[in-house]
């Protein structure tokens, strides 16, 4: 079940999508499918998602998605490269329009000095136009974290998607 905040996004989302004859596609790894479920909540909603891909280990996001293991091997599979290249990845295997990728660390088991429980990386690419690629720090416990990455993503989809129809 869906927070209203979270719920409106969804709509909005859906709106904007239906309108543009547009289909969205989730590359997950933190969040475990949390976005691809928000998505398909909606009634309907197969008219704009197509498909999410949940790609938890280092070995699935090189299978599924194409991340080279030696740019896991290099900056580790919580990076903006990581997430950009899981994104591009699904873009490339899947007949979608917008990619939304996550990898993170939702804890409380994982982190380190350098990429503490919290750390998230988020890639949003609408065809061959990377639209955005940040990192995001959260706090509190596991769920917290995962929920957070949702809201995150989908607000920057919401966003980009908005932006692109004015």
């Amino acid at each position: 079940m869906l927070f209203p905040e979270e719920q409106e996004l969804i709509d909005r989302i859906a709106v904007a999508l239906i309108q543009r004859r547009e289909r969205l596609g989730t590359a997950e790894s933190c969040t475990g499918g949390l976005i691809a479920a928000a998505c398909t909540s909606l009634s309907g909603s197969s008219q704009w998602f197509e498909r999410g891909v949940v790609s938890y280990s280092n070995e699935s996001k090189t299978e599924l998605l194409g991340v080279p293991a030696a740019l896991i091997g290099l900056h580790g599979s919580v990076s903006g490269e990581v997430a950009l290249h899981m994104a591009r990845g699904l873009l490339a295997h899947a007949p979608i329009d917008w990619a939304l990728a996550v990898t993170g660390i939702a804890g409380p088991t994982g982190g380190s000095a350098e990429k503490p429980v919290g750390t998230v990386w988020l890639a949003l690419v609408h065809g061959c136009q990377v639209t955005r690629v940040w990192q995001e720090h959260f706090s509190g416990d596991r769920h917290a974290v995962r929920i957070a990455t949702l809201r995150a993503g989908l607000m920057a989809l919401c966003e980009a998607l908005e932006d692109k129809d004015q």
